[in-house]
């Protein structure tokens, strides 16, 4: 077997669609899309809105063509030549067009996806599912690779965490916005088959302004409709007027499920199939068992969020049961529509008849109803009485109702079964399979449940527990939740809610205390839930400790309980956020590494079937990037085909919110996780571990103590607090949670990772994600070994890509006016200091001229954003300075909306802010 080298790994998962310009079409739409916007400013914005708007636009792009403090001095002269209300419009004109332009990136991507899948190397993509199980099968053969293929598991976790800034109301209009585009590029490609015009360009088939004479009526009508709704998008409300509750996070995340996920998943599967069966595809039992588990915190995160009780818990199962069964009674009626077999051309098993037996013994007018709408349709009937079944169980029909969802799948394998023995195979395979794989998928809870809460909550519940005395409405809620899980538990089903994870784990103790408490809510006659214990080590010192508290849990009675009851699986989480603001980004990603490496380890001695669970967020200080290449980055034997991590915030509805999308990105992270498990990716990631350990020791030690230089400077959490808007976002409605533990900035231990990270980026500075790299580099100083080890070390490449991109997003021009709003030039200088090694190193080391040059597609769209974010930045500025100077006694509401409307404005400019 030959060697694998980082570039070719790299390739496995994909570097990016078309590259180098923009592609025609992308700029055909953003052009008319912003067209249209500077309609609606003319025709509903105030009088010169539109003429004020163009003006900074051109300023700051004039700007960020031309260095020279003149040109830029220009672009702030007219931001702050605005009124507050003026600037108000004009941020929320600007807001709208990232909202626009975020819009036409993603219809962009979904049209380059369905026209690769309509070519026929589409089948070879080598960033597949399909595509990894090839490869894998040539390193390990046939048999090795279809145990791994059917053992791969992928388990993305929803939360609640604030980051998505925009209101849902804004993404509904956006979502309808998205339907026209494509009812537009429908009308388009039909204008230009019936004129002869396919070799017509992009904008006159779309109808730039050069080209409107040539639009059809139903491309006028298309655009008069998305007229219509960019109007409705600039009229409402770009901002909540109240924080959302847990429920109101729970109702926002089920429309990913509803519009994409119940039915993508299942066609994720058949895609997978279908390259691997080739023309026996659809008639044979399928190779890919169910591959996806979907997880969510969304009602069950307590930690640090008050508003999230037992009572809402149980209202946020209510709702994702409802939610899938009767998604599955709508699948299984309508497949059962089509089962219209005759008896005599496909005669039922002796199961099936004595399955219908059972069904109309149980519900029996309805049995003589199905019986005379199907006479000589046994697998109809049999289907349209499950159906039943279903709707009895979303109704609580205790007569009717399946108990959990393993009897449904097994009625619904006997229908299969009995199809395949009569010789109908493709009916058998085909849309009943579907209907098989949401089941498995989802059951009848949807996702699973997990619940959260802080390891000193535990300490002080259970100190009352033990002594005796009248417990606080805190300890009997956190006992309610106990109850709570084991009532989930029996109504929909073991998978529906048993993980607990346990923030802040510091010892084997912490992990205990969830089981002796789940005793004590109980009693000593009653059952406690089923629990995995899940231990979260989020501190640079707790990843360090993590193997030792694992080695002492397992010997706890209940942990090697559950351990034998499962199998010996066991799940351990690492968070990337908190490991970051301690030490910074590149010292956290090492002991992240390491950390992985160590209980990896640990566990192939002990016997154990490891999952990491990876807590990362959407931005590059969070652990955020491309999931699918930081799978290829992590140590030997700590994937072994199972990935699991959290998704939050804007990053869900960017990469689940449209089916497209959604289906490519779960194709590209199950493809990486089966690869990750080769020889040759686990050889890959071991040799450049050992053979560039002095490189890592060297970074870690220089970048940790640059970055304490700083955060641990007199003064620095104030200071933080002045020169961003950190304390602003906490008046931003992104979310029910807190932004921070306690009320004072004097301690950055008080502040939640997700504000830390959030600030920096909307000061365009985007420390978090990078501070301490260049000195890191600086300190190594070996040009060439440093190349050396970002082609052959793939920790190092990911970890530089990814701050290559938080570097593109910064802007050192706006980052100075932001610094200037402290007192001390000290600090400045460190952070722009900083800032300028780190560019300087990361460009020579990845080559090319500037930042991004190695991923073209992502540079471009970077630059076509910069000088619009700064345009918003500049009206945040003007906002800040407002803020920090006005009097007691000055009315600054005004202000502060300008505020946190630039702030959502920059949210969507960057994307993956937090």
């Amino acid at each position: 077997m030959r060697d694998l080298t980082v570039t070719e790994a790299i390739d496995v998962v994909g570097r990016g669609e078309a590259e180098h310009e923009l592609p025609g079409p992308l700029r055909a739409d953003v052009r008319m899309l912003g067209g249209l916007l500077g309609r609606v400013l003319r025709e509903s914005g105030s009088e010169g809105l539109f003429d004020d708007v163009e003006r900074l636009r051109h300023a700051t792009i004039a700007a960020y063509t031309d260095d020279s403090p003149q040109a830029f001095a220009r672009a702030e002269e007219i931001a702050d030549s605005f009124d507050v209300q003026r600037a108000d419009e004009v941020a929320r004109a600007f807001t709208a067009y990232f909202h626009l332009v975020n819009l036409a990136e993603e219809h962009q991507r979904v049209r380059v996806l369905r026209e690769r899948d309509g070519r026929p190397e589409a089948r070879d993509a080598k960033d597949s599912v399909a595509s990894a199980y090839a490869r894998l099968t040539g390193e390990i053969g046939a048999e090795a690779a279809t145990e791994r293929l059917q053992q791969l598991r992928f388990h993305p976790v929803f939360t609640a965490h604030p980051t998505e800034a925009r209101r849902r109301a804004v993404s509904m209009s956006i979502r309808r916005l998205a339907a026209l585009l494509i009812e537009h590029d429908r009308a388009a490609h039909d204008a230009a088959q019936r004129d002869g015009a396919d070799d017509a360009a992009p904008e006159q088939v779309r109808g730039d302004a050069d080209g409107a004479e040539r639009l059809s009526s139903e491309q006028r009508r298309l655009q008069r409709l998305m007229l219509q709704e960019i109007d409705t998008l600039w009229r409402t409300a770009p901002l909540r007027a109240e924080k959302p509750t847990p429920v109101d996070e729970v109702r926002a995340v089920m429309a990913i499920f509803d519009d994409t996920l119940y039915m993508t998943i299942p066609q994720v599967y058949r895609r997978v199939d279908d390259v691997l069966q080739g023309g026996d595809a659809g008639a044979r039992a399928p190779l890919v068992k169910p591959f996806v588990r979907v997880g969510t915190w969304v009602g069950g995160d307590r930690d640090g969020n008050p508003f999230v009780t037992a009572s809402v818990t149980k209202k946020a199962a209510a709702i994702a049961s409802e939610h899938i069964l009767l998604g599955l009674e709508h699948t299984a009626e309508r497949v059962a529509r089509s089962l219209t077999l005759s008896g005599d051309s496909t005669p039922p098993s002796t199961a099936l008849l004595a399955l219908w037996q059972r069904l109309s013994d149980a519900d029996e007018d309805a049995a003589v109803e199905v019986a005379k709408r199907a006479p000589d349709e046994p697998h109809k009937r049999v289907l349209m009485l499950l159906t039943r079944r279903l709707a009895a169980t979303r109704a609580r029909n205790a007569d009717l109702a399946y108990a959990d969802p393993d009897p449904f799948l097994a009625d619904l394998r006997t229908v299969q079964d009995s199809l395949v023995a009569a010789g109908a195979p493709r009916q058998a395979y085909g849309e009943l399979q579907h209907l098989i794989w949401q089941v498995e998928t989802f059951g009848f809870h949807l996702a699973e449940l997990e619940v959260r809460q802080h390891s000193a909550v535990h300490a002080k519940v259970l100190a009352e527990c033990e002594a005796g005395e009248p417990l606080s409405p805190l300890a009997e809620e956190v006992l309610e939740v106990f109850r709570t899980i084991a009532q989930l538990q029996r109504r929909y089903g073991p998978r529906a809610a048993g993980r607990y994870i346990v923030s802040f784990t510091q010892s084997a103790a912490d992990l205990a205390a969830v089981h002796r408490l789940a005793r004590f809510a109980v009693g000593e006659q009653g059952t406690p839930p089923v629990l995995d214990v899940i231990p979260l080590f989020e501190t640079f010192a707790d990843l360090q400790a993590a193997p030792a508290i694992m080695a002492e849990i397992i010997e706890h009675p209940a942990f090697a309980e559950r351990l034998a009851a499962t199998g010996r699986r066991l799940e351990v989480m690492l968070g990337y956020s908190d490991s970051s603001k301690d030490v910074g980004p590149v010292a956290a990603n090492l002991a992240l590494y390491e950390a992985q490496a160590l209980i990896a380890e640990w566990a192939r001695e002990n016997g154990i079937q490891l999952t990491l669970f990876h807590g990362r967020g959407g931005a590059l200080g969070r652990g955020g990037g491309p999931a699918n290449s930081a799978v290829l980055a992590q140590p030997p034997h700590s994937v072994e085909g199972r990935f699991k991590l959290t998704e939050q915030g804007e990053v869900i509805f960017a990469r689940y919110g449209d089916p497209d999308i959604a289906m490519r990105h779960i194709d590209q992270v199950a493809a990486a996780v089966l690869l990750a498990s080769a020889p040759s990716y686990a050889a890959l990631n071991r040799e450049a571990a050992e053979r560039f350990a002095d490189v890592a020791a060297t970074m870690d030690a220089a970048s940790r103590a640059k970055f304490f230089e700083l955060v641990k400077a007199p003064g620095f959490a104030p200071w933080f607090a002045t020169v961003t808007p950190m304390e602003e976002i906490g008046l931003l409605a992104l979310g029910s949670r807190p932004a921070r533990r306690g009320l004072s900035v004097e301690s950055l231990a008080d502040l939640r990772a997700i504000p830390w990270v959030f600030a920096w980026s909307q000061a365009r500075i985007n420390l978090a994600g990078w501070f301490g790299l260049g000195t890191a580099l600086e300190a190594v100083g070996d040009e060439e070994l440093l190349r050396g080890a970002y082609d052959e070390w793939p920790l190092l490449r990911t970890i530089i890509d990814n701050i290559g991109m938080s570097l593109a997003k910064s802007d050192v021009r706006i980052a100075r006016r932001y610094l200037d709003l402290g007192d001390r030039d000290d600090l400045a200088a460190l952070v722009l200091d900083e800032l300028e090694l780190t560019q300087r190193w990361v460009v020579r080391i990845v080559g090319g001229d500037d930042l991004l040059a190695n991923k073209p597609v992502l540079q471009r769209a970077v630059k076509m954003r910069d000088p619009y974010v700064d345009a918003l930045s500049l009206l945040q500025l003007r906002a800040l300075r407002a803020l920090r100077t006005a009097s007691d006694d000055q009315d600054v509401t005004p202000w502060q909306h300008l505020l946190l409307l630039s702030v959502s404005g920059v949210a969507a400019g960057l994307q993956n802010t937090g």
